[in-house]
């Protein structure tokens, strides 16, 4: 599991590896059944105190996305989280918003900048083999 975290940027601690384990929950890089590394563990690779990973596990426990199971560990819900598709959705979100902003900026309108997705959705597509 890979979570970076700045202590000059603001945001706590936890609340860096609740938003990070969220976004790889919610991308698929952490999988329903997959096991977070233990308390001490993480704490000791980000070199912080183990209270605030175990801070961080119970918001992302009580928001749905982990389960813990006793003594053997913290997991990602089997669920799938439910907070998955608010999170995929949160995130494309601030994407759009930002393609938005900058179209604007560079004077494009909404059906201008719809017919370059779709222009370029098209060229994405894959190409049937040709016999």
């Amino acid at each position: 599991m890979d979570i970076r975290i700045s202590a000059s940027d603001g945001i706590p601690i936890y609340q860096q590896i609740v938003n990070q384990v969220k976004y790889l929950v919610a991308s698929g890089r952490l999988t329903p059944g997959e096991e977070l590394p233990p308390i001490r563990a993480l704490a000791e690779r980000l070199v912080i105190n183990p209270n605030t990973v175990a801070r961080a596990y119970r918001e992302l426990e009580v928001a749905g996305v982990v389960v813990k199971r006793g003594t053997t560990g913290t997991f990602v819900s089997a669920s799938g989280s439910p907070l998955a598709h608010r999170e995929r959705v949160r995130i494309l979100s601030e994407r759009v918003d930002a393609l938005l902003a900058e179209a604007r900026q560079l004077g494009f309108d909404t059906d201008a900048l719809f017919d370059l997705i779709r222009r370029r959705e098209r060229a994405l597509q894959p190409r049937p083999e040709e016999s």
